[in-house]
Formats: structure tokens, C-alpha cells, sequence
């Protein structure tokens, strides 16, 4: 979940590095670093904090210096400290190391490396790697990329890294395995990068290294790519489809606010060229390509973590509402540890933004290897899911920079939503009308959004009544309970106040406990079929003093004449009134952060994207 950039070219090296870190700092925030190699010399440049801490220790010297490597962490081993911090090096400093994953067998190669005379300054598995590389290097007086190959051949783990040798200032080596790594190639100058948002200033043309791939990048513009097993690589070069526009705040005070503004734009992105109104067809290119497995299976797997999950949730309901397909949604975390029954005909969806979810790709490796047929569907296009699935869908959200997910969980739903339209047409197990019917209602949903979106002062000046609440309950039923869960990741993610969603249902087992007049409770209360049983729910709730805030349809007339708070969303089919009733909850968990001086692009703890266990 760290971010990497190195840069070798002709150019001032650390105004690329310190920009394309700053792109990065979603991945991780707790300190950073940056090496520039002058002269036979390596500058560090490490701190604790945010990528900003590093320009208080600019040093003269490393001006117009045209190679270096920096990092952005977010801790796994060791806490986040100047020690601790990235690059790494060797311990006579001839080599230094940025690293983004987890190196599971390096108490092992710790050891080893103490009993040959090497001394520790961090806690950090990366410290061991750099050590390693060295001593492969000066005892077998190896050339800096063999000792890189043997030394990774002895790692277990997760890795992308990048290394410098201040002996060798016009090389530049890096190397992935389970956590991405992007070349960028320029006219005569390279960079190296856990995404593509640093390259977007300086190349569009890029290569997404493939895992046990290791790239050495020399001055004179050449490079090469070789396996683990040093077998040459023959990699087309890639266009890169990004703006730099979309990598911008465009006069929004966060990037959460700008990506919640974005979802009547981003969810007719999902849908554009797969949702064809005027021909009455729901028609998904990556599902065409293996209709007949789909329509023949005799159950989904869904696997996913966090915000994912709960997308995963509502497609559950989706598949077996519009389907009539046995659907199981799993933590991807969870699933990659058990002994799973994955029968022949049964079919795994694996469900990622960032496409490099460590959790999700394992699971999805574990059913690859059971012979199950993979389906993803993910945001970052060339992401590893994405390439190690049999057939999928890219949700075409563009960038996520805020760390907590709005706009790639409304385009996951509007992709799992197409999904069981098009399965359920083609099973015959929904009715011409009802299936045009949601069609319609699906073409309508970007601009439905936007009429929740004007309203938002409404939603905000709610927010200033429950700011300084300490818990709160989200509830809902049907399509809506994995709304609520949804909606309470939202504000215990960015705000800190600790809540928790539950099925309506399940309030008098347990959780009415905990109502009182300092408990706001967010309601859903859409549901068609089960307003009356909300409508139970609410004045429950009512007779025991808690704060209602209601979500309903335009025109209610019941729900909201006894509660304390309304949210009006306009009226919709069921099966999608989790893409409405999840932005009011998106924007009031934004503002009540806001109201309580959170941090909210960046939460205390988190990281975008989660590529270690």
C-alpha cells in the first residue's frame, strides 16, 4: 500500500519524484523519503509525516542531480519514525531500496544476514533486502541486477522495489511480485511508479510489469525486462488513457467532495456502450465473451474486501432477485484461508477498485487453481486482477484519489446491476416489462443523482445537528441493508465516530440497547414492500429517544411526519435505489468530518490501496 517513484533520465530528478509522491500520498502517509544519487553520493531525504515534511531537508547539493528513487509509507513493519522511514540502504550505503509490501520469511534471512556480521538500524523488512542484495553483490561479486535476481529469489512475500547503487549511476533497477510496478518511458529517461498518476506530467507510455518480472533501466535509453529465472521479456509498450484533469481537485476543497460530484458523470461512464434503452438491451462486452458459462452456472462466489464487499452484498440480491442464481458473497480475506468447496460449474467475481487488492488476487489465485472461472471487475485498467481473470469489466470511474470509496462503489453497483439485467433477460427469469422497466430506471439513475446532489446544503446543515454525536446505527432492509453497512464504513472511516449497520430487522436483537437521545440512527426507508415494517422500526427507535434520520422517497408521507431528520431521493425501481440512497449517506459522513477537522482525503491508519495482508 506504499507509494514508489524512481526517475532516471536527463532531467532534475527530485521535483519529479517529490510531485509524483505527493500523486501517491493516497497510498500512504505515515512518512516518506527520497534518495538522489550525486557524484558517487546518495542524499537521503527521510521523514516522518506527510510527503511536505521532505522539503524542509532539501539539500543544494542534489540540484540538477538526474537519478533517484522515493517512497511514501503506510507501516507494516516498524512504526512510523525518521529510522523507519524509506529508502532503506545497505549497510556501508553503497545500495538504497524503496519497497512497497510485506517480506514474510525475513526473520529468516535476518538472522542469516547477523550471523554474517550485518548490523539493523530500522525494523523494517525492507532494511533486510537491501542487506541482502549487498552481500550477494560483494561475495559473489555479482553485477547489481544478478545480486537483485538471487536476492529475490530468496524472498517469500509480496514486493515492488525499486534499488540504486551509488557505484553505478546510470542504472536503475525494479522489480514486482503480488504489488504493482508501472514503467514509464520517455524520450530518453525512464520512471518507475505504483501507479500511473506520477507518469501523467512526463509519458503516456507505459508497461505494467508482471509479477517475479525485474526491469533494468540504463542511462543510454535502453532496458530490459527478465524473469526471476533471468529469461528475457517481450513487452509491448501501452497507451496510457488518463488525464492529468482528472488527477486534480477542479476547485473542490477534497478529492472525496470532487469524486461524490463526479457519480452522474462516472456511473454514465459505466454504463455508456452497455445500456442501450431505445433496443431494450443490457449487454456487457466482457460478459458476452463468456455468456453461456455464466448462464450455466450453478452458483456465484463473490469475493471482495471493504467498500467492495458491500457492493458485492447488493449484487447478491441483484443475482437472485433478477437471476435466479445462488449467489455467496465472501471476504476475500477471509476465503484465501479456508479450504473452500468450489464445485465445476460454480463461477468467482472477484471485486477490486485498485485492481491490486492483496486479499482479493490471492483468493482469486486459490480459485483459479480449484478450476474456477474468474469474472472481475475492477476500476484500474492493466491492474493484476485485471489481467489474471478469465473474462471481466472495468467500471471506468477514472481516478479515485480519496481514500474512502465513493464513486468506484456506485460504479461497481452500476456494473453488477447490468450484469443481472443481462443474466436475468437471458434466463428468462424476468418478465419484457419489469425488464424494461429497470432498463429505463437505470438510464435515469445519473440524473437522479444529481438531483440529491443539489440538495446537499439540506444534508449538510443535518450534519451540523449530529456532529458531536459518539456512536450512530445505520439500518436497512433488502437492497438497503448493504447500503447501511456502506454508509457506516463511510463515517468510521473519515469522521472516527464509531457506527455500525445492521438489517432493520435485526435492531431488537441487541442494538436497541444502545438507544438513546445521544444515538442519531440513519434509516433507510425505500423499501416498497417493507414500508411498513420501517415505518415499526422508526417509531421504535421514537420511543426511546433516539434521532431519526430518515432516508425516503419524494412525497412520503408517513415516515416523514415522526422523524427527526429527512433525506428525500427520488423514486426508483427497488433493485436500484442503492445507487441513490448511498449519496446522501456519502455526503453526510463528508460533512460531519469536515465539521470535525478529519483529515478527510487522507483517515488516520488507512491507505487507497491495500496490496499487503
Amino acid at each position: 500500500m506504499c507509494g514508489i517513484v524512481a526517475y532516471l533520465g536527463d532531467k532534475e530528478a527530485y521535483p519529479i519524484i517529490y510531485k509524483g509522491l505527493k500523486r501517491l500520498e493516497y497510498r500512504g502517509y505515515d512518512s516518506a523519503g527520497i534518495a538522489i544519487l550525486v557524484d558517487d553520493q546518495i542524499y537521503s531525504l527521510k521523514k516522518k509525516g506527510r510527503v511536505e515534511a521532505i522539503s524542509k531537508l532539501y539539500d543544494k547539493n542534489i540540484h540538477n542531480a538526474t537519478i533517484g528513487i522515493g517512497h511514501t509509507r503506510w507501516a507494516t513493519h516498524g512504526e512510523p519514525n525518521d529510522v523507519n522511514a524509506h529508502p532503506q540502504s545497505s549497510s556501508n550505503g553503497d545500495l538504497v531500496i524503496v519497497h512497497n509490501g510485506i517480506i514474510e520469511n525475513y526473520r529468516v534471512l535476518k538472522e542469516a544476514l547477523l550471523h554474517l556480521g550485518h548490523t539493523f538500524e530500522s525494523e523494517t523488512d525492507t532494511e533486510i533486502l537491501a542487506h541482502l542484495i549487498d552481500e550477494y553483490k560483494q561475495r559473489d561479486n555479482l553485477s547489481l541486477a544478478e545480486a537483485v535476481r538471487k536476492a529475490l529469489n530468496r524472498i517469500e512475500g509480496a514486493y515492488a522495489i525499486v534499488v540504486m547503487d551509488r557505484h553505478h549511476p546510470d542504472i536503475l533497477i525494479g522489480a514486482r511480485k503480488a504489488s504493482p510496478l508501472v514503467l514509464g518511458v520517455g524520450n530518453n529517461e525512464f520512471f518507475l511508479a505504483s501507479d500511473a498518476s506520477p507518469l501523467i506530467d512526463h509519458t503516456k507510455r507505459v508497461i505494467y510489469l508482471e509479477d517475479e518480472e525485474m526491469v533494468i533501466l540504463r542511462r543510454n535509453g535502453s532496458f530490459e525486462i527478465r524473469n526471476l529465472k533471468n529469461v528475457l521479456q517481450d513487452r509491448k509498450i501501452e497507451e496510457l488513457d488518463l488525464e492529468l484533469a482528472q488527477l486534480e481537485k477542479d476547485g473542490y476543497e477534497h478529492f472525496m467532495l470532487k469524486e461524490i460530484h463526479q457519480q452522474p458523470r462516472t456511473v454514465k461512464d459505466s454504463l455508456r456502450g452497455r445500456l442501450h434503452v431505445g433496443k431494450n438491451l443490457a449487454s456487457l462486452g466482457g460478459l458476452r465473451n463468456c455468456l453461456d458459462r455464466m448462464l450455466q452456472a450453478d452458483r456465484f462466489i463473490i469475493l471482495a474486501c471493504g467498500t467492495s464487499w458491500h457492493a458485492g452484498l447488493i449484487a447478491e440480491y441483484l443475482f437472485e432477485d433478477l437471476g435466479r442464481i445462488p449467489t455467496e458473497v465472501e471476504y476475500a480475506s477471509e476465503f484465501r484461508y479456508r479450504n473452500p468447496v468450489i464445485k465445476p460449474n460454480d463461477v468467482v467475481i472477484a471485486i477490486s477498485q485498485s485492481g491490486e487488492t492483496a486479499d482479493t488476487l490471492a483468493a482469486v489465485e486459490l480459485a483459479k487453481r480449484q478450476g474456477a472461472f474468474v469474472y472481475g471487475i475492477v476500476n484500474s485498467v492493466g491492474s493484476t486482477i485485471a489481467r489474471t481473470t478469465d473474462s471481466g469489466s472495468y467500471i471506468h470511474a477514472g481516478p479515485e484519489i480519496g481514500v474512502a470509496s465513493t464513486k468506484a462503489f456506485t460504479g461497481q453497483v452500476a456494473i453488477l446491476t447490468l450484469m443481472a439485467l443481462q443474466l436475468g433477460h437471458k434466463k428468462k427469469t424476468i418478465d419484457d416489462q419489469t425488464y424494461k422497466k429497470l432498463l429505463l430506471g437505470l438510464h435515469q439513475i445519473p440524473d437522479l443523482i444529481q438531483k440529491i446532489l443539489d440538495k446537499a446544503d439540506q444534508i449538510k446543515y443535518i450534519a451540523t445537528e449530529i456532529q458531536h454525536a459518539n456512536n450512530a446505527l445505520y439500518l436497512g432492509r433488502g437492497y438497503n441493508f448493504p447500503v447501511a453497512l456502506e454508509g457506516a464504513l463511510k463515517l468510521k472511516e473519515i469522521s472516527y465516530i464509531h457506527a455500525e449497520g445492521y438489517p432493520a430487522a435485526e435492531m431488537k436483537h441487541g442494538p436497541i440497547a444502545l438507544i438513546d437521545e445521544n444515538m442519531p440512527v440513519v434509516i433507510l426507508a425505500t423499501n416498497i414492500e417493507a414500508y411498513d415494517k420501517i415505518y415499526t422500526n422508526v417509531q421504535q427507535i421514537k420511543a426511546r429517544k433516539g434521532i431519526v434520520i430518515a432516508i425516503v422517497k419524494e412525497g412520503d408521507s408517513e415516515i416523514s411526519q415522526i422523524a427527526d431528520y429527512i433525506i428525500e431521493i427520488p423514486k426508483t425501481e427497488d433493485p436500484l435505489t442503492p445507487l441513490l440512497a448511498v449519496i446522501p449517506l456519502q455526503l453526510l459522513s463528508y460533512y460531519i468530518a469536515v465539521m470535525r477537522g478529519c483529515d478527510v482525503d487522507q483517515p488516520r491508519n488507512l491507505a487507497k490501496s491495500v496490496t499487503v495482508e
